[in-house]
């Protein structure tokens, strides 16, 4: 009887792994392609090989210029909302203040507005100091939505480390910076690592402020995607080849931090 319900749970697993990542292989034969050829025939593997696709993304200015831009500000934003979050966890896992599940609440609301929300706003306030199409407008502008979020998961790792362990620290004659940075850091790595990626994952693939405060020099990725339509239709072949490409940094981050990943949804907080 067991042995019968483990192999359909098995076959299960297998159909549901099939059918994810059936659009991805998709992706893939087509950037293989020509536009001819997708348009003209259904096949499951490639009639002739190119890798032309991909060389118009490596030598056109437009394509590899927005893949670049789009690992500098997510790297940026990264950083940036896993210092922030790091400091702001602590208080709200290690202290109690007024008004602290008030204020852990509203960073949560955050998380849940939609960008566009905020797109007017941020606009505005980008025009007049400056800092439209830039890396650090995009990176800033993501913090709104990935604080809250790395707050949130980090908070739940640092709630998990007895509080007697900074007590001990303390008498054992440790500041606060030596010992977070010595001790209280490499207990809630995974954690770090949990919060990295998820950080990274929203900001790569956020396409409405990216594509909105950005227009040449900090163009992303994603937003020179939405633009293959020429006069002689949309560039099927190339655009499959780009969404291959984006998908290589988001799997080389779950390869790093897979383990880490895995110990955050067994502890609840993913």
């Amino acid at each position: 009887m067991h042995e019968h319900r483990f192999k359909k749970r098995t076959l299960f697993l297998w159909l549901y792994v099939v059918f994810a990542l059936l659009p991805i292989y998709w992706m893939f034969n087509m950037s293989l392609r020509t536009n001819e050829e997708i348009l003209s025939t259904f096949t499951l593997f490639p009639q002739h090989i190119t890798f032309a696709n991909y060389m118009t993304i490596f030598t056109d200015e437009s394509w590899y210029s927005g893949y670049i831009n789009s690992l500098i500000y997510v790297g940026m934003n990264t950083l940036i909302s896993v210092s922030v979050a790091l400091p702001a966890a602590y208080a709200f896992s290690r202290y109690s203040f007024l008004g602290d599940k008030h204020v852990f609440f509203w960073l949560l609301t955050n998380r849940m507005t939609p960008p566009a929300v905020f797109l007017l706003p941020f606009f505005q306030l980008y025009t007049t100091v400056g800092l439209m199409d830039t890396h650090l407008a995009v990176a800033l502008a993501h913090l709104l939505f990935n604080v809250p979020l790395a707050v949130w998961i980090l908070e739940g790792f640092m709630s998990g480390i007895p509080r007697e362990i900074d007590e001990t620290a303390y008498i054992d004659g440790y500041s606060f910076p030596r010992f977070f940075v010595r001790i209280f850091l490499p207990l809630i790595k995974a954690g770090v690592g949990v919060t990295a990626f998820f950080c990274f994952m929203f900001s790569w693939v956020e396409l409405l402020l990216a594509r909105t405060l950005t227009s040449v020099n900090a163009k992303p990725i994603v937003a020179t995607m939405t633009r293959t339509v020429s006069a002689s239709g949309m560039d099927w072949a190339t655009l499959a080849a780009a969404g291959v490409l984006t998908i290589v940094p988001g799997a080389i981050v779950i390869w790093f931090v897979r383990h880490y990943i895995a110990k955050g949804f067994a502890m609840g907080r993913v």
